[in-house]
């Protein structure tokens, strides 16, 4: 069953593709993907790995939907700043295909923690290749080249989405770093109620239970602004490393300012 939370998330996801204005390939990629049986099922089990087995944060149809809706609103962005995805500047694609692309690497970028947390961004490749060729097929059923391209090009987001292997295109990027900007305290909610509270060593939730908010927005200086709040210095964790070493090894990096704000505190630029 889908939760609440994922089906407004799934509505938003539509609006904003929606919003861009294009051709409907991308909405039809994005109802399928979110549609899906197996890769709904997929999720809830990474879910349950992540959650009961691992005791690690969600990597659940929540978390993998966020990551979706934080890489469209930062497409969108760069898109207003007049800057070209790589299958623009190539002529290999559209925005639009490098927007269905995004949207399904970001849906499907942790698969493999259904397998286990080490390499999962490998496992998470040969687990969604199946899913994309076979959705792929339904978009671009008359064009096999478009097909091998934005399938290629998710493959690279999905693979990439850790920041421990070099990536070369924008769009793989972005999901690193809109990967990276799922880290508020609904992360951590479920694995500290499981564990019953906190245990030694619990700093990827312990962190993430202090992040307040994180808001992606137009910046002043670079096209996408993150501003991120938090409750406590322990939240410093995600963002000094976790976030920052993603966007370290973006391509995104260069078009990107990041800030931070304790409550009560001092604004902090880190980019």
């Amino acid at each position: 069953m889908r939760s609440q939370k994922g089906n407004v998330l799934d509505g938003k996801i539509i609006e904003m593709i929606t919003g861009f204005g294009l051709s409907g390939k991308a909405v039809e990629a994005a109802k399928l993907v979110l549609e899906d049986a197996e890769v709904q099922a997929m999720q809830e089990y990474a879910n349950t790995v992540s959650i009961m087995r691992l005791n690690y944060n969600d990597h659940g149809p929540v978390h993998m939907r966020t990551v979706a809706l934080n890489a469209l609103i930062m497409m969108g962005l760069l898109r207003d700043a007049g800057i070209k995805t790589n299958l623009e500047k190539e002529d290999c694609g559209t925005f639009e295909d490098s927007l269905i692309a995004v949207l399904l690497a970001s849906v499907l970028h942790d698969l493999g923690m259904t397998i286990g947390r080490q390499d999962h961004e490998l496992h998470s490749v040969y687990l969604a290749y199946p899913i994309l060729d076979r959705l792929l097929r339904k978009v671009y059923a008359a064009d096999l080249q478009k097909l091998v391209t934005v399938r290629s090009l998710a493959l690279e987001g999905i693979s990439g989405h850790m920041g421990t292997r070099t990536i070369h295109s924008l769009e793989a990027g972005l999901i690193q770093i809109a990967d990276g900007c799922d880290m508020t305290k609904g992360r951590a909610r479920i694995p500290l109620i499981v564990a019953g509270g906190p245990r030694p060593g619990d700093i990827h939730q312990l962190s993430a239970n202090s992040i307040e908010d994180v808001r992606i927005s137009r910046g002043t200086e670079q096209p996408i602004r993150i501003d991120i709040r938090m409750s406590g210095e322990i939240g410093l964790f995600q963002i000094e490393e976790v976030l920052l070493g993603k966007i370290a090894k973006s391509t995104a990096k260069i078009y990107t300012e990041l800030y931070a704000l304790m409550d009560k505190g001092e604004l902090k630029r880190y980019l």
